[in-house]
């Protein structure tokens, strides 16, 4: 999650919303691919997980970020004294903490997938660098393998300990995605409002594929726990009123002004005022918007507050000033750039998008919903309006790697298709969770510890 952001301008109207939306239309040549990825940090003498603290007090979350801040140079987030994040002052780029201590890096959106991967070569070689005299390594799956909820040590956010508190009241699983998940995430730009509207839907259509590509959490508490990305299958049962698959997007009037209106029933988390975050859980931007919320009678809103009141709306697809995908687990460092990759592929090239909006255009609610609920357990074995999710998933890495192939962006070693190699073998064969379950079967005797080796990066 990145940072908070901060802008003071009032808001005094629903059209300043929609505006804000507005304003993030690019045109196509200034279009860049973002990258966050998350991971879990663990002990490598008994993969335990990391507390902010560590346990000598010098060896833990809060060391880390220290060290990286000495290596990095960038500036550091803080928070009633404790340092939360990093920031690169000269780029968009920023190291966060998720509620379980996931250590993630919200990198530059970048002009090519040649760069994203560079970024994340430097960013892992700073890490180890820091990490290796704390003993402290870093797994790369979807959820965590071994660790038990109560396990898992809570990062010193106040806006996490408002979210604690609310996530049992309107779901089963909140805790466990906020503690015990980890992403790769990648955000796209749009030229303008229909743009936008398109990449939305045929985003969202195919955002459970990319669920099965990616899918790689098939273990909760050490043992087998059914799904092949049990992360996915977790933010199905988080918050309904924040979460899914945004069946008004296919509706006609899609736009800026939809999206805002419901934006504006999600019920907020909190507002920040200076270094204060005020529980508001379960009241509404409009209630805000209107100067009734109990907690800040008479209190209006920033663009500050809208912000970041958009950072706390998970569906599938998430609307800011870019679209971001958000259907992936974490997984080694290949899939980190293969999923920008396909995006870039498939978004940035017009023949691609027309020709992916062309498989998806005849899907209806009914069957993106009933394809979403299946991935987690079944992956490329489900099917969709009768075509198997193997075959589609074929047809759009075709899209994807013509739409590469268009944008020639070529570097020492050639163009950006070689980054669709792990999603190329998925398709061909087994998602990283079934090799995983076999080795679980075979090679491990049924120990799921053997991740930490098998699975660090």
């Amino acid at each position: 999650m990145a940072r908070d952001v901060s802008d003071p301008t009032p808001i005094t109207s629903r059209d300043q919303l929609v505006a804000w939306f507005e304003a993030g239309a690019k045109p196509s040549d200034q279009f860049r691919i973002g990258t966050e990825h998350e991971k879990f940090a663990f002990y490598g003498t008994d993969h335990a997980p990391v507390p902010y603290l560590g346990r000598s007090g010098h060896d833990g979350v809060r060391a880390l970020l220290e060290g990286m801040r000495s290596e990095t140079g960038w500036a550091a987030t803080v928070e009633s004294g404790r340092i939360i994040g990093l920031y690169d002052e000269t780029s968009e780029a920023a190291i966060s903490l998720e509620p379980g201590g996931q250590f993630e890096l919200s990198g530059t959106p970048l002009d090519s997938i040649h760069a994203t991967g560079a970024e994340l070569a430097r960013h892992f070689s700073a890490l180890r660098k820091v990490a290796a005299p704390l003993g402290i390594g870093f797994l790369g799956l979807g959820m965590s393998p071994t660790w038990r909820r109560e396990e898992i040590p809570r990062m010193p956010k106040r806006r996490y300990e408002i979210m604690f508190d609310y996530m049992p009241k309107v779901g089963s699983l909140g805790l466990d995605m906020m503690l015990r998940t980890a992403t790769v995430q990648t955000s796209v730009d749009y030229a303008g409002e229909a743009d936008m509207v398109k990449k939305l839907r045929v985003a969202l259509a195919i955002q459970p594929l990319i669920t099965a590509l990616f899918a790689n959490s098939p273990f909760t508490d050490g043992e087998r726990n059914g799904y092949l990305s049990m992360r996915s299958e977790i933010w199905r049962h988080t918050d309904p009123q924040r979460t899914g698959m945004l069946d008004f997007a296919f509706e006609p009037g899609m736009g800026f002004e939809r999206y805002a209106d419901y934006a504006l029933d999600v019920p907020m988390y909190f507002v920040k005022r200076g270094d204060v975050y005020h529980d508001v859980a379960s009241t509404s931007f409009r209630d805000l918007l209107a100067g009734r919320l109990a907690a800040l009678p008479g209190e209006r809103p920033t663009l500050s507050d809208w912000a970041n009141h958009l950072t706390t709306i998970f569906p599938e697809v998430r609307l800011k000033r870019f679209l971001e995908m958000r259907g992936a687990d974490a997984g080694a460092l290949p899939f980190l750039t293969a999923l920008p990759a396909l995006c870039a592929g498939l978004f940035y090239d017009s023949s691609s998008l027309d020709a992916a909006f062309d498989i998806v255009r005849s899907w209806n609610a009914d069957e993106r919903r009933h394809l979403r609920d299946t991935v987690p357990r079944l992956g490329l074995d489900c099917k969709i309006a009768g075509r198997g999710l193997r075959d589609v998933g074929r047809d759009v890495l075709g899209l994807a790697r013509d739409g590469l192939a268009r944008r020639a962006k070529r570097d020492a070693a050639g163009d950006e298709t070689r980054y669709l190699a792990p999603l190329d073998a998925v398709v061909a064969g087994r998602t990283h969770a079934e090799i995983l379950i076999e080795r679980f079967k075979t090679l491990w005797a049924g120990n799921a510890d053997a991740v930490f080796r098998e699975c660090a990066y």
